[in-house]
């Protein structure tokens, strides 16, 4: 309407009526996987009591992001193949305590095509890395 304004304050000056927020659409369909799950509190304690083996370690320090990457997925893929139910994965701290592979370590566990192996991550404890590790814990394969 010619000289009506409009604005996108909560309050308008001139009591101008307010306009309503742009809120983008929902997408329709999937919702995205939100990450993995922390790992059930019974099964890190056996975990860092290592009541539950840990059965394969990877150091991913010196390595470069996407070689990180790769890695990892291949490693994961072999010590789920071999049955293993937990893995230590060293991403170290970085030089400020916020390391580029550290954040991006859960990024990546994440994936929609790791989803069938990977049952849950935490922080590992401080004998294991601390802050720099992640308890990997993996789903059991399917028989057949």
């Amino acid at each position: 309407m010619p000289g009506v304004q409009t604005c996108a304050l909560p309050i308008c000056p001139r009591g101008a009526p307010a306009q309503a927020p742009a809120v983008p659409p929902k997408p329709k369909g999937a919702t995205p996987w939100p990450g993995p799950e922390l790992i059930e509190p019974n099964r890190h304690h056996r975990i860092v009591r290592e009541r539950d083996p840990i059965a394969a370690r990877l150091d991913l320090h010196g390595l470069t992001y996407d070689a990180a990457r790769s890695a990892l997925e291949a490693f994961l893929h072999r010590a789920w193949d071999e049955g293993h139910r937990s893995v230590l994965v060293i991403t170290g701290k970085g030089s400020r305590g916020d390391g580029a592979l550290r954040r991006a370590a859960p990024e990546w566990l994440a994936a929609p095509h790791l989803r069938p192996m990977v049952a849950g991550i935490s922080e590992a404890h401080r004998r294991h890395g601390g802050g720099g590790a992640l308890y990997v814990a993996l789903k059991r394969k399917a028989r057949g």
